[in-house]
């Protein structure tokens, strides 16, 4: 019984959500104690509490403490069972975290899986649904599952009921990757989403991002949503390169002016391309625990955030793996995964 200090680090959900996918992936359980402690509001909340049905409905697991505000989790799985499920958040938490929980251990399983989730799909602190698409689920197909995620329809805080499917067509095992050079940008492109909000808020988040980014017309799109549950804006910043597509993007808020989201979403994408690296943050974050199932991989990125150092920590305690953070002299990182095994045959 592997014992998880859920306050190391940055101490967020994410610490859950791994430790959850590496019990299903390695069948090991694990008890997590002080979930969330530094929080506003510590311990479980609705999207954990999602995550954790989630996991325990995938691997027939048998969980103790399992409750709204709970500090403290025991979860023991007997397996990893593919087959069509239905998630639901129940509130506006987000549903692309919930699949952090169970994609990885589905990625080899004995067989195809179809997964239906419910609830945010476009959450501020959250990877929205177009990160995932068109950033995240590439670099897993490169690994040789097939997987695909298709958006039924978007969900905002704080209404949610957004809803998205994602099949998966396993691979026996994971094979890792290197991604060290970005290659020629190809095409940027930003998209302005609206839900039930003026148009004009996306058309000037667009100006913002065609103003400092020096977008062409024919790569600026406003979309305006017409079957949200509820009201929302997402700007989103595409970067497409020989290596990967990065998905950058700023959430409307009640009170913030909507030059003041696009800036910050323009902010981040400057910083991506001044650094001259294919992954950024949330990436390489979301790159750890699949290289580490594969049981190598290298990749190259920006200074790495305290979620992505957590984030290794946390892998660490159950594979033997190491996870290595090498600093270059322009600022860069290279991350690189690799197998004790392998350094000691």
């Amino acid at each position: 019984m592997i014992q998880i200090d859920g306050a190391y680090g940055e101490g967020g959900g994410q610490i859950l959500r791994t430790a959850l996918a590496l019990s299903l992936a390695t069948g090991t359980p694990f008890t997590i104690t002080r979930i969330r402690a530094n929080r506003n509001r510590p311990g479980l909340m609705r999207q954990h509490l999602a995550a954790v049905s989630a996991a325990t409905a995938v691997g027939h697991a048998r969980t103790i403490g399992a409750a709204l505000g709970a500090g403290r989790l025991t979860f023991q799985p007997e397996g990893v069972y593919p087959g069509r499920y239905r998630f639901d958040v129940g509130s506006a938490g987000s549903a692309t975290l919930v699949l952090q929980a169970i994609l990885p251990p589905l990625l080899t399983a004995e067989g195809d899986t179809r997964l239906i989730l419910e609830g945010g799909t476009h959450n501020p602190f959250a990877p929205p649904f177009d990160f995932l698409d068109r950033t995240f689920l590439p670099m897993i197909r490169r690994m040789g599952p097939e997987v695909t995620a298709t958006l039924a329809r978007p969900g905002f805080f704080p209404a949610g009921g957004g809803r998205f499917q994602v099949d998966i067509r396993p691979c026996l095992r994971l094979n890792g990757f290197d991604l060290l050079q970005r290659g020629s940008v190809n095409r940027c492109s930003a998209a302005a989403v609206t839900a039930k909000l003026p148009r004009h808020i996306a058309e000037r988040e667009l100006a913002v991002i065609r103003r400092h980014i020096t977008l062409k017309d024919d790569c600026l799109s406003v979309i305006e949503v017409s079957d949200s549950p509820g009201p929302g804006n997402i700007v989103t910043l595409a970067v497409e390169s020989d290596a990967v597509t990065e998905i950058f993007s700023g959430f409307g808020r009640r009170g913030v002016p909507a030059e003041k989201v696009a800036m910050a979403v323009v902010a981040e994408a400057r910083e991506y391309l001044a650094a001259d690296v294919p992954v950024g943050r949330r990436l390489a974050d979301q790159l750890l625990v699949p290289l580490a199932l594969a049981g190598r991989g290298r990749f190259r990125t920006l200074p790495p955030s305290r979620h992505t150092r957590t984030n290794a920590h946390v892998i660490q305690q159950f594979l033997e793996v190491d996870i290595t953070f090498d600093a270059k002299a322009d600022g860069s990182y290279e991350i690189a995964v690799s197998s004790r095994h392998d350094a000691t045959d």
